[in-house]
Parts: structure tokens; sequence; C-alpha cells
């Protein structure tokens, strides 16, 4: 598996989100998600200004062995969906920190409480392998 990028935060639950300089964050599954799902076929999108509770149901990746739901990391609403995803859900096995992306979030506030920092969350994948 690849070094975690530095500039993400992480969840139990295997997403990561990236704060962009315009206050959203981008939110995306994890390598590690995406390896243990194995090759993705089907990607259910959310739609574009649902709102969104951190914890929550946001999405679904769908593989040749399991669905998966993805959710939301922090509370918001969905301001932008990676269609490229519908076509070619492969992406997120290929490039599951850039282009593999899922949703853009617009936030008001980040409650980082529950979410990890790179360190910790390679902890979390470190006590997963023992």
């Amino acid at each position: 598996m690849s070094e975690l990028p530095g500039d993400l935060l992480y969840t139990n639950d295997h997403e990561w989100l990236r704060r962009e300089s315009d206050g959203s964050v981008t939110v995306g599954i994890t390598e590690h998600a995406a390896t243990a799902l194995g090759d993705l076929v089907y990607v259910e999108l959310p739609e574009l200004g649902q709102d969104v509770d951190a914890g929550g149901e946001m999405a679904v990746v769908e593989s040749v062995k399991a669905a998966s739901d993805v959710y939301a990391p922090v509370t918001g609403s969905v301001s932008a969906v990676n269609d490229v995803l519908a076509d070619e859900p492969e992406r997120i096995n290929a490039d599951p920190y850039g282009d593999g992306w899922i949703v853009r979030l617009s936030v008001d506030d980040i409650d980082e409480g529950e979410l990890m920092t790179p360190d910790a969350y390679q902890q979390l994948l470190d006590d997963l392998d023992d």
C-alpha cells in the first residue's frame, strides 16, 4: 500500500476528506477501502444540493465482491459530484486520492472530533493487519 497523503483527514469507515481553498471539502474512499472492495463496477452518486449528515450514507460503491455505503465525514450539502465515475467507476481503484474523488461538499464547519490525521489512520490500518 502506498503512503497516505498528508493533506487529508480520514474516518474509521475509510473515507477521506480534503479541505479546498474555497472552504468546501472533497470526499472519497481510501486506497485501503478500494483495495478491499476489489474492482469497482458501479457508483451511485448523491444528488446536487442534497444535504448530508456526518456519519450518514451519501453514496454507494459496488464491486464484483460487494456493495458498500460511503458515509459523509462531515455535515454539509453536495456541491459537486464526480460524474466521470458513472462511466468509469474503476477510477476509484486507479487513483482513490485524485481522479477517484466522489463528492464535494459545502460545509459550514468541520468537526474534527471523529476525523483522523494520516498518522492516526495509518495506526488504524496497522491494527487491522495485526
